[in-house]
């Protein structure tokens, strides 16, 4: 059955318009953005299959055009769609963030840290730079390892807090196992890098892991920094 045959109380468009996104499941609100199903499955439909092939919407949105390509109605145009989406998502975030305080803001800093890396099939150690109001001056990636293991150089860490004339900084790397918790050598590495930056008076706020959809995991709250 077409979703215009369902009863208006339980169309996904008109439930949203009145209820709010916050009450749409995952599949409802990817629904919206398909509009349209294939034969014999209405987008609700095709939608849950998305998510049940995928197994979450970070990963729907990580996957390739030639992988997506497979699924009947999935092309390059529902594909640079769903990019677009996702990087405005992170866009948006991230210009909420330059705004805010982000010691008051740890809910946002969190979202924008997943949106980031929780897809990625590698490691990625990432370092946020922030001002003597804890405003975000710049995000940047660093360094890119292996699926298991980054290399980071605490050298570079600190000259780049150095040109951008930062006060503070947030660290942050994904574990694409999905492990959450910190090994020795996160641990040992953060030591390192507050030590280094403490030399030139630059404070490291936190260090969050980034692993899958789970709420990224805070050094600062785990009495680690």
């Amino acid at each position: 059955m077409a979703i215009t045959d369902w009863p208006e109380s339980e169309r996904p468009r008109e439930r949203l318009l009145s209820r709010g996104a916050t009450a749409l499941s995952d599949a409802e609100l990817l629904a919206i953005f398909l509009r349209v199903g294939v034969r014999g499955k209405s987008a609700v439909d095709l939608a849950r299959d998305l998510i049940a092939h995928y197994g979450s919407l970070a990963r729907l949105f990580s996957t390739s055009l030639a992988d997506l390509a497979g699924f009947p109605g999935m092309g390059a145009a529902k594909y640079a769609q769903l990019q677009a989406v996702f990087e405005m998502s992170r866009r948006a975030l991230e210009e909420s963030l330059r705004r805010s305080d982000l010691l008051g803001s740890p809910g946002e800093v969190r979202d924008w840290l997943r949106l980031k890396l929780s897809h990625l099939p590698h490691e990625v150690f990432m370092i946020l730079l922030l001002d003597a109001q804890n405003r975000l001056i710049e995000a940047r990636e660093l360094f890119r390892g292996t699926l298991t293991q980054t290399a980071v150089y605490p050298r570079e860490v600190v000259k780049l807090a150095l040109t951008h004339n930062a006060a503070a900084v947030i660290l942050a790397h994904n574990h694409p196992s999905g492990a959450r918790e910190p090994s020795h050598a996160d641990e040992a590495l953060t030591r390192a890098l507050k030590q280094a930056l403490a030399l030139v008076d630059v404070r490291v706020l936190d260090h969050f892991i980034v692993a899958g959809t789970q709420p990224p995991l805070s050094f600062a709250e785990r009495g680690l920094l």
